[in-house]
């Protein structure tokens, strides 16, 4: 897990092939594209536009994916995201190949990542995370998925 201005990401593009290009579709990002699925390079990397209200942590699933990597990036409002390694955790919902994500149990103790506008973390297989989870109080996140295929 990597959490990072996005302005400070650079260091990270040869992380992954298709970070170069996540990087720089999120810095082009255009606060007028409608949610939704956007392409990026392909099927390889695209992105997933949304807007939400976060929510308490008891609300939301920890995930983790196999096939993808996630580069989410926070345009506007702030959340929590808690995280921790996968390995180990009670599965609640097997993986689903379809979808690419399996749920996990709660777990005992986790980390967390405040998210404020121009924030992104990046989670790779074996990252659990719970994103939406209220940072203080309720706030309206628009917030982007740059998913990478591994």
């Amino acid at each position: 897990m990597i959490h990072v201005p996005l302005r400070d990401a650079d260091r990270y593009a040869a992380l992954l092939p298709g970070m170069d290009a996540a990087l720089a579709w999120l810095r082009a990002f255009d606060p007028a594209l409608p949610d939704g699925r956007h392409p990026v390079d392909g099927e390889r990397v695209f992105a997933l536009v949304s807007s939400y209200a976060t929510g308490p942590s008891t609300e939301k699933r920890f995930e983790a994916h196999r096939r993808h990597a996630d580069v989410q990036w926070i345009a506007s409002g702030a959340e929590r995201i808690l995280h921790l390694p996968a390995e180990g955790l009670a599965v609640a919902e097997p993986y689903s190949e379809e979808t690419d994500v399996l749920f996990f149990e709660e777990p005992k103790v986790s980390s967390s990542l405040l998210m404020s506008p121009g924030d992104a973390a990046v989670f790779l297989p074996g990252d659990a995370h719970k994103p939406g989870c209220m940072a203080g109080a309720r706030h309206g996140v628009r917030k982007v998925v740059v998913k990478i295929r591994l």
